[in-house]
């Protein structure tokens, strides 16, 4: 039977598919249900998320213009603005908290986290790091409305944060090892937590075009070039950052949802609000399209090959595996369902939101629509297993602290050694970490 937790439990962890229910969460159970066998505890990181954005936010053409220090702009750009919205309308903001917009990262070389925590802050937070007390906020002038965040893959030591008008990178600094900052940056510093030396400094600055909103972003996996889009516009864009150079791509004309790096780096994957999504493969820019009558792509993830692409769905309780079927560069794939009946008639839910899958392929978490009462708030966990197809089993559920806690985001550590490892930044203001620990390690 999948684990339940009470109404007033709150989720610790996973011990061989039984999720561990606890009345409150402490140092003290968590060290007694797992810090003997992992050697460490993962401490809830607390935040506020009333300095988040609210869910119902005005398009940017319903905003009030205040008449002071307008520039009056000419009639060329005004007639451009004004075809561009035909051909490419704004998308309704909801739409932003309905997809998986990277919000939660996990430092790929050790225990750090760092998420979204405010309308324009980042959290940094280092497990391994036992003076660290207090975590660390990342702010700065150039950082408006952040939307998503992303760890450099190859050195651990550089932070990618999106929001309006571009890219913030934030690196990390020690001692003997400055890290080199763009000339014409603003300087902004985050010193480390009181006990560690050392602090973050924002190096640059990567401006999107037309000073657009950046929502979604990806590192290819060696870390060399970063995929970011706009849920404002039809094209996403390539940065080489040693560079400072991006390249914008686009095909179609609706706006972009999400993008997503295969852990090889042979494919990249677009999606798009009107249902259709294409696979990339990035020796030659080719793309193959694909199309949902089921909504559009609100959640994707890879598995650790990079052979198969697990797609959820906004309008559909089906998630969908794509199988690719030939080595890179071959574009040629099969889609096939992958049913969750619980969802739809346990929970009775009308869509998945949001999915992650860890980098063993072993653990799969996902949040719903609506559901009813009982359900309502949750993250369902399932058992993954790959051969030769992909399917699912119901592991449990996973309650967060507070009343009526919803999850606004979460993410795998996809480096840690000892099994899968999940954070979820609630509503109520904690981002819980919970270690789903499998007899298999």
């Amino acid at each position: 039977m999948p684990s339940f937790p009470p109404p007033g439990a709150v989720t610790l962890c996973e011990i061989n598919r039984n999720l561990v229910a606890v009345d409150a969460l402490s140092d003290d159970r968590a060290k007694e249900a797992y810090g003997d066998v992992l050697g460490m505890v993962f401490s809830p990181i607390p935040f506020q998320p009333d300095a988040l954005p609210p869910i119902r936010e005005l398009p940017a053409a319903e905003q009030p213009e205040s008449s002071e220090n307008v520039p009056t702009a000419s009639v060329t750009s005004t007639i451009s603005e004004f075809f561009k919205r035909m051909i490419f309308p704004p998308q309704d903001p909801n739409l932003l908290h309905e997809f998986d917009t990277q919000k939660v990262s996990w430092n790929p070389h050790k225990h750090g986290l760092a998420f979204v925590s405010g309308k324009n802050q980042v959290t940094v937070h280092d497990f391994e790091d036992s003076d660290a007390k207090e975590p660390c906020i990342l702010t700065s002038d150039h950082q408006i409305n952040v939307k998503a965040v992303e760890w450099r893959p190859n050195s651990g030591k550089m932070i990618a944060v999106a929001c309006k008008g571009g890219i913030c990178l934030w690196s990390a600094s020690y001692p003997g090892n400055v890290p080199f900052m763009k000339a014409g940056v603003t300087p902004s510093f985050s010193a480390f937590p009181r006990g560690s030396v050392g602090q973050w400094i924002l190096v640059d600055v990567l401006r999107s075009s037309c000073a657009e909103q950046v929502s979604a972003l990806c590192w290819k996996p060696d870390g060399r070039y970063l995929a970011s889009a706009s849920s404002d516009s039809p094209s996403f864009t390539i940065w080489d950052v040693s560079q400072g150079l991006g390249t914008p791509i686009r095909r179609g004309l609706s706006n972009i949802s999400l993008v997503r790096w295969s852990p090889s780096g042979d494919y990249l994957l677009a999606a798009k609000f009107d249902g259709t999504f294409h696979f990339w493969e990035t020796n030659t820019w080719t793309s193959e399209l694909w199309s949902s009558s089921n909504g559009y792509v609100s959640g994707a993830n890879w598995d650790p090959e990079g052979r198969v692409a697990l797609l959820s769905f906004s309008n559909s309780t089906t998630l969908g595996s794509v199988h690719f079927s030939s080595k890179p560069p071959s574009l040629e794939a099969h889609l096939l369902p992958v049913e969750l009946p619980e969802i739809a008639s346990l929970i009775v839910s009308r869509g998945i939101e949001k999915l992650a899958w860890d980098a063993s392929g072993e653990r799969l978490a996902l949040s719903f629509k609506d559901g009813n009462e009982m359900y309502h708030g949750l993250v369902a966990v399932y058992d993954v297993r790959r051969s030769p197809l992909v399917s699912l089993s119901l592991v449990g559920f996973i309650r967060g602290p507070g009343e009526g806690a919803k999850p606004l985001a979460f993410a795998f550590h996809n480096k840690f050694k000892q099994g899968p490892l999940l954070s979820v930044c609630w509503s109520s203001g904690w981002c819980c970490t919970y270690p789903l620990i499998l007899r298999s390690h």
